[in-house]
């Protein structure tokens, strides 16, 4: 997870920062990412890939930086650039959700590529201003947007939408499900917080629309952000209150079940907050 990089480390606080060379440039598209896997490696285009292209480098919109603590001085910025169209040698647009399932050494890319993501759905969703229809601007001093309006003002900043991810224990079982379309291994329930709803009622409510199972002793376990759905996932662990009986939620899901914790399969990658909290119960940590 994007806090659990060590030795790297994430600064996501707004600067005014030049592009160098040998920073790293984000571009997406449709569900895609510009990337290189060549060799089962997998990086992005630097600034110098992109100038070598012709793009301006004012073009480049500073996202955020990553450091490693065991290499003195190594500092690597992240800059975005919003130009679907663009051709680079040796890169090409690859789908997030498969590199995200490619395990690799270098986790924090994946992290850094789907932190990079959320911040690109949000530039690109308030290009104009939700209460006028004004353009907006670029703030000069924050991570904002400001409408180009003066009689509306309106300053946008980044939307995070909270979610949570759900372990149902019966015993020496966990409730596991399989999404009926996309994401194909091993999951949790899960589910977005509703308006005026708390995180433990949305745990309750998605565990009844999805199962059809009362549950008891809810409580937290950790956060994680998620860009590649633009929310901060809560991991909530409960018991099953009374009847076991699942009934799964045809719409949503096309599997699930009470898993034995020796029987769990985990997901191929550990770049999730569900998988470590499947891998907690498996190894009966949890």
């Amino acid at each position: 997870m994007i806090q659990d990089i060590a030795p790297y480390k994430l600064d996501n606080q707004w600067k005014l920062a030049q592009p160098k060379d040998t920073d790293i440039v984000m571009l997406f598209s449709k569900g895609k990412v510009m990337a290189s896997t060549a060799d089962g490696c997998l990086s992005f285009p630097k600034v110098s890939d992109v100038s070598s292209a012709g793009v301006d480098r004012d073009d480049l919109r500073y996202l955020f930086s990553i450091s490693n603590s065991s290499v003195a001085e190594t500092v690597q910025s992240y800059f975005l650039l919003q130009n679907p169209d663009l051709q680079l040698p040796g890169f090409d647009f690859a789908d997030l959700r498969q590199i995200r399932d490619t395990p690799t050494d270098d986790m924090y890319k994946i992290m850094a590529m789907m932190t990079a993501k959320h911040l690109d759905d949000w530039y690109r969703d308030t290009r104009f201003c939700g209460r006028c229809g004004c353009k907006t601007l670029h703030s000069a001093k924050e991570r904002a947007m400001v409408c180009s309006d003066e009689h509306c003002g309106y300053t946008m900043y980044p939307r995070i939408m909270p979610a949570v991810i759900v372990g149902v224990t019966n015993g020496d079982k966990l409730l596991l499900t399989k999404y009926r379309t996309g994401f194909g291994h091993n999951a949790l329930i899960a589910g977005f917080t509703e308006i005026g709803e708390t995180l433990e009622e949305t745990v309750a409510r998605e565990v009844m629309e999805e199962a059809g199972v009362k549950v008891k002793n809810i409580r937290y376990y950790k956060s994680q952000p998620w860009g590649l759905a633009n929310d901060i996932l809560m991991g909530y662990w409960c018991d099953v209150d009374g009847d076991t009986t699942i009934r799964m939620d045809e719409n949503e899901l096309k599997e699930a079940h009470w898993v034995a914790r020796e029987d769990i399969e985990l997901q191929p990658t550990n770049v999730s907050l569900t998988n470590e909290m499947m891998m907690k119960f498996k190894n009966s940590e949890a």
